[in-house]
């Protein structure tokens, strides 16, 4: 397959804002790529090789790109670097140059998909001596072939900017377009990407199989599932009365949920974003290994820090200090951890996604070798509002955030990759005024003034809305930044950048800098109001109005476990806005 083909239709869909259309020349797209080949251009359309789960990335600099440029165009490197101050896009500039390159190459031959891909691969592959040499050389010879249309997509793909706006649920509409008959079996398609979190598989399935491969779909260890999630209530009466009287409750723990997948005596770990965490908790890795009893599970747990003398449970800050590269042995001695397991999904062979919780809680418990590092969550059998009540305010007391209560009715499946009711955060009392976090996106900034200068003044943040795969404003905030912050947030966000709002972000704001939704900030604000500004929850409690969060602060947590799609939603908020209400007696809009 050319890789004009993608280039042409990456093209028509940078040009436009409308998810419509965007669907519309995926499906073109996706029916002209032979099924052979149907995984590399999914893959290629995420801008990556892999799934993320495997932890392969081009990881290219700006610098080398430029370098790659210059022997492929025959310019020199001033004048690249003055045309891209300008663009404020290498893809752009990749493209101007190769359009007026100086040299004539002889001999050129199309680039095709397979050789783009196969090329990348071996460029993120390579690493030791000589490692840039090879990658300078893998790029230029690529952007030698290329036309100019061509070398903007390949140099956006490898420094990690593709900028298409297209997020993995437009894809599996596409897919259930070209290959699945048409929308209706969306859902289908969508569980076998929820079950297998690897988007380029699940399209060589249905495109070489059809729906009938789809639906034979299976849950394998070492393919992580994506998490289920909570929606979020305050107020027990609320609760029990979604669970038709009574639910499990489990403490909630402030910690880091980790997926464990075991194969005999093979272990992988992975965070809530999919990444494979492993290397970071090698003690973990070790626990799962001989206290879990089966050849084959995959258990979900959230790895908490804590105190060997006292037994007491540490903050997640504590936690985090696991998450490094070196000094690995020594943070274990100083941040400890337990695990408290609150489900398993598999077992010997066995999927168990489909199975209501309380026989999966029954199957958990017997494969659990249980010790002072590894148990399951503590758990209540909750019937009234006071035994909630009186349940919280013990895992409150033992360190926890609170209570996640759950389904015990027949249809409490594991719902991968949703959030839904089954599910149910109660994580404090709301009163009038918000004494709850919640975690928002970054999708802009505004410029700093004063001792700010040269740095974001304020980020302009956003809630995630599941049913319309949209980040909606939702508040601005430049309180609670330590200068350090200040300059780590600058220099994160930098390869986030994009040339105008995302197509997914509702905003009224005109901000300075527009970015990708990608970072996630843990926030805490005064209380939840009606805004005519903002677009969080538009027009769900009074005609006109969205959803905004007064005096926001960050509180210093950068939520690097949660990826966008896992910040709180629309849903969430306007929870909280009601839930304030009643706190003070206030009359329900």
């Amino acid at each position: 397959m050319d890789y004009l083909i993608i280039a042409e239709a990456y093209k028509k869909i940078e040009a436009t804002t409308k998810r419509l259309e965007m669907t519309e020349y995926l499906v073109d797209l996706l029916k002209k790529t032979p099924p052979n080949v149907i995984s590399k251009v999914i893959y290629l359309t995420q801008g990556k090789l892999y799934p993320d789960f495997v932890g392969i990335e081009m990881g290219i600099a700006e610098k080398l790109a430029i370098r790659a440029l210059m022997w492929a165009s025959g310019s020199n490197e001033s004048s690249i670097q003055s045309e891209l101050l300008k663009s404020g896009d290498i893809g752009k500039t990749a493209e101007t140059f190769l359009t007026k390159r100086k040299q004539v190459t002889f001999f050129t031959k199309p680039l095709t998909v397979e050789r783009v891909y196969e090329t990348l691969d071996k460029l993120a592959k390579t690493s030791g001596s000589g490692a840039v040499d090879t990658k300078l050389s893998l790029i230029s010879g690529l952007l030698t072939d290329a036309t100019s249309i061509e070398a903007k997509w390949l140099i956006r793909t490898v420094t990690g900017n593709l900028r298409l706006g297209i997020a993995d649920m437009t894809v599996l509409d596409a897919l259930a377009i070209a290959y699945g008959g048409g929308k209706e079996t969306r859902e289908k398609i969508e569980r076998a990407y929820n079950i297998s979190s690897d988007l380029g598989r699940v399209a060589a399935v249905v495109a070489q199989q059809g729906i009938e491969g789809i639906e034979k779909f299976q849950v394998h260890v070492g393919e992580p599932i994506r998490p289920m999630l909570a929606e979020r209530l305050g107020v027990p009466e609320e609760i029990l009365g979604k669970y038709y009287g009574s639910c499990l409750a489990e403490y909630k723990y402030d910690g880091e949920r980790v997926q464990a997948h075991k194969k005999n005596d093979h272990v992988l770990l992975f965070s809530r974003r999919l990444e494979n965490i492993s290397k970071q908790y090698p003690d973990v890795v070790e626990l799962i290994r001989t206290q879990i009893d089966a050849q084959e599970a995959i258990l979900e747990a959230e790895c908490v820090a804590i105190d060997l003398e006292s037994g007491d449970m540490r903050p997640f800050q504590e936690l985090m200090h696991r998450r490094r590269k070196y000094g690995i042995e020594t943070a274990i001695t100083k941040y400890p951890i337990s695990l408290f397991s609150f489900d398993v999904l598999y077992v010997d062979g066995a999927d168990l996604t489909q199975q209501p919780f309380p026989k999966r809680r029954q199957i958990l418990e017997k494969i659990i070798k249980p010790n002072i590092r590894l148990k399951p969550a503590s758990q209540q059998l909750i019937k009234t509002s006071q035994q909630l009540e009186d349940f919280f305010e013990k895992a409150i007391e033992e360190g926890c955030e609170g209570l996640m209560c759950k389904s015990v009715n027949p249809d409490s499946v594991y719902q991968a990759g949703n959030r839904g009711w089954l599910w149910i955060k109660y994580k404090r009392d709301y009163k009038s005024e918000m004494t709850d976090t919640v975690d928002l996106v970054v999708v802009g900034a505004f410029h700093g003034r004063g001792k700010r200068v040269g740095a974001y003044g304020a980020l302009l943040l956003a809630t995630y809305n599941p049913e319309k795969d949209q980040f909606e404003t939702v508040t601005k905030c430049g309180t609670g930044f330590t200068d350090k912050d200040l300059c780590q947030l600058y220099e994160m966000l930098q390869k986030h950048i994009v040339p105008r709002k995302n197509s997914r972000v509702q905003s009224t704001l005109e901000a300075d800098v527009w970015f990708e939704p990608a970072v996630v900030l843990e926030i805490l604000g005064a209380e939840v109001t009606l805004s005519p500004i903002h677009m969080t929850a538009l027009d769900i409690v009074r005609r006109g109005s969205g959803m905004a969060i007064r005096f926001p602060r960050f509180t210093g947590k950068y939520r690097n476990d949660k990826s966008p799609q896992d910040a709180t939603t629309a849903k969430e908020i306007v929870a909280m806005y009601r839930g304030q209400l009643r706190k003070i007696g206030e009359t329900l809009p």
